[in-house]
């Protein structure tokens, strides 16, 4: 694994974790600021993660485009959408950082951040599942390389692989149970937040949507998308 693609991993972890944070809102802390501050810094972060792969920008009219690349690149430019209009309605919708630089579209930028930040997770989530696998041959690489226990190491895979699918099928409950298809589609236009849950199992929650719809588009490009 070179040296550009730990740095590449490492912000996708800082990355993922942030967005997780930022779909408690407002909710999990006793300031604003707080949440509009970890917003700015996550774009920054989505700057520098389009720096380092910009190739996919400029190799955009070059090549041929099969079922997967079309796929791919229709997340990655909703993706990018996402984080556009987060930052544009969350600049408007400031009481802090932002305030009093956009002094109009409230009542739109309130509904557009709920709708767009939660395709934005999604999105998220199914660009992670993209490329997961790539990730992992890289690491499972570098620990067999380490160990020649092969049958140790085939019976971490299978524990990890029934654990995750343990944690995806929760996170499609929970994806049900949390409704977040209502705010994908503004059905219900605000956000709850149950307190009697707690902090812990919102993040759960959360943590096993991403895997669902990682492990969904992982499994999408490995056997249907070509």
């Amino acid at each position: 694994m070179t040296a550009k693609q730990k740095i590449k991993i490492t912000l996708d972890v800082l990355m993922t974790i942030l967005s997780i944070i930022l779909m408690g809102g407002n909710f999990l802390f006793p300031s604003d600021f707080v949440h509009e501050f970890l917003g700015v810094v996550l774009f920054f972060l989505w700057c520098v993660h389009l720096s380092l792969n910009g190739k996919f920008y400029f190799s955009f009219f070059k090549g041929k485009y099969n079922t997967l690349r079309v796929c791919m690149t229709i997340v990655n430019l909703g993706i990018l959408i996402c984080a556009i209009l987060l930052m544009l309605s969350g600049m408007i919708l400031s009481n802090r950082i932002f305030s009093g630089l956009i002094s109009f579209g409230f009542g739109f930028a309130r509904s557009c951040h709920l709708a767009i930040s939660h395709w934005y997770y999604i999105l998220m989530c199914i660009h992670l599942g993209f490329h997961v696998e790539q990730i992992s041959n890289s690491i499972s690489k570098k620990k067999s390389s380490q160990t020649s226990n092969e049958k140790s190491n085939n019976k971490i895979k299978i524990i990890l692989k029934i654990t995750s699918l343990i944690f995806a099928l929760y996170g499609l409950v929970a994806f049900i149970v949390r409704g977040l298809y209502k705010y994908l589609f503004l059905s219900q236009q605000f956000f709850f937040f149950d307190f009697e849950k707690g902090y812990f199992l919102f993040a759960l929650d959360y943590v096993c949507i991403l895997i669902f719809f990682a492990k969904l588009s992982s499994f999408l490009r490995g056997k249907i998308l070509r």
